[in-house]
């Protein structure tokens, strides 16, 4: 049907311009503490009051998409980003900020999983995998264009703090009328098959302990991975670069957007291969490999940064191409709007957690242009966790290719409903 282009189209644009606003903050650390005196730990908080709503909302996000629809919830979620976005381009005094980030953060998370639940609706007939493939491209679209912005709006960053944040503004104002449009297309539909995220309608605390291992080794990865990657690359990449590195601004940026740039091509490939090989769970381990080696090379050589960039780029194509469709694969579908809220609720508590963190590591060790060696703690704590993730999926590794495997190793099909069901 070629209506489902359309809606990919408007839904790949609405998550483009939420993510390039997600991502808006690394590129003004700089003049946020220049400017107006902000430490690092006010810097880390902007990032991580964004997932404090998300603790409870992304439980209750599957429900809302079961009750209202995955368009209208979209369309809701929308509207929280757009008046996020504007509160923190207005900005003064620091608390309007941290308000702004908040409202956002509202939005976006549970923005983020309705918008996958309508991918997953339009493209129940067919294609999914590589319709959620080119959804996680486009996203990395926006957080590129986001790392970039100092090159290509030079002109914007030159007006100081504030234009950039208007300029992110500007674009979650798109991502709405995305949003309205794909509302109304999807009105006009006939009738729509249930989201194939869609749970039963209720959250219910007895699905926990009905979990399969290979579900809480996954889910670790999932969590751990998000908990390091986006701390370090959304809020504190660009400054390090900056401060240790002796980047400028543009420089630092563009080194840090080639992560995103790497995925946009990268990510679908990854899902395409996972799809037609199988071996989800050895290429998982290898991606995940890749984030603690990336921090040690950053912390203890002076080798180039293209060489981490490269690392973290591939680990960052690889993870996300499989590791959402795996999770399918190792829950029922009656459980699996259950499973997505948890992963959520337990990635906002690290994403949190690890940038408060991360802010606090950074002023005790006065990090800085004048002290780069500050950043050592950071790093080594980013390390630390990021190879416990690679402990949980070596695990799940080795459990599925055992005889209580749930299928990570066999090509095929992964949300047409013929995944093995798990073993509880």
């Amino acid at each position: 049907m070629r209506g489902k282009w359309w809606v990919l189209g408007l839904i790949a644009l609405a998550i483009a311009g939420d993510y390039y606003a997600w991502d808006s903050i690394a590129p003004v650390a700089d003049l946020l503490r220049r400017q107006r005196g902000f430490s690092q730990a006010q810097i880390g908080l902007l990032n991580a009051v964004y997932a404090l709503p998300n603790i409870p909302l992304c439980l209750v996000g599957g429900v809302l998409i079961d009750r209202i629809g995955a368009a209208r919830a979209s369309l809701i979620c929308a509207v929280f980003c757009f008046a996020g976005a504007v509160l923190t381009a207005v900005g003064q005094p620091y608390g309007v900020m941290v308000a702004g980030r908040l409202f956002f953060g509202i939005g976006e998370e549970t923005l983020f999983i309705s918008l996958l639940a309508g991918v997953a609706q339009w493209f129940s007939a067919g294609g999914a995998a590589l319709a959620m493939s080119l959804f996680f491209s486009m996203a990395r679209v926006g957080s590129y264009a986001a790392d970039i912005s100092p090159r290509w709006a030079a002109g914007v960053y030159a007006g100081g703090w504030r234009p950039p944040l208007v300029l992110a503004a500007a674009l979650t104002g798109v991502s709405l009328v995305a949003a309205l449009a794909y509302l109304w297309i999807d009105r006009r539909r006939a009738a729509l098959p249930a989201p194939a995220v869609a749970g039963h309608g209720r959250f219910d605390w007895r699905d926990l302990a009905r979990f399969d291992r290979s579900f809480w080794y996954i889910l670790w990865l999932n969590v751990l991975f998000a908990s390091v990657f986006f701390p370090f690359r959304s809020t504190f990449a660009i400054v390090f670069f900056q401060d240790a590195k002796k980047l400028s601004l543009s420089a630092a940026g563009l080194v840090n957007s080639w992560v995103f740039f790497a995925a946009i091509f990268a990510t679908p490939v990854f899902g395409l291969l996972a799809d037609r090989f199988g071996r989800r769970a050895m290429l998982l381990t290898v991606g995940a490999g890749l984030m603690p080696l990336t921090f040690a090379i950053l912390g203890l050589t002076q080798w180039s940064l293209w060489v981490t960039t490269v690392l973290m780029g591939v680990a960052f194509s690889v993870i996300p191409a499989v590791i959402w469709p795996s999770t399918a694969m190792l829950v029922q579908p009656v459980r699996l709007g259950t499973a997505f809220g948890l992963i959520n609720v337990l990635q906002s508590l690290g994403m949190g957690a690890m940038n408060l963190a991360a802010g606090a590591l950074n002023d005790r060790f006065h990090a800085g242009p004048d002290h780069p060696s500050g950043y050592g703690p950071m790093l080594w704590m980013f390390f630390v966790v990021s190879f416990l993730g690679f402990l949980a999926v070596a695990a799940l590794w080795r459990r599925e290719s055992g005889p209580e495997g749930h299928g990570l190793n066999t090509p095929g099909a992964l949300l047409t409903g013929e995944h093995q069901p798990p073993r509880t």
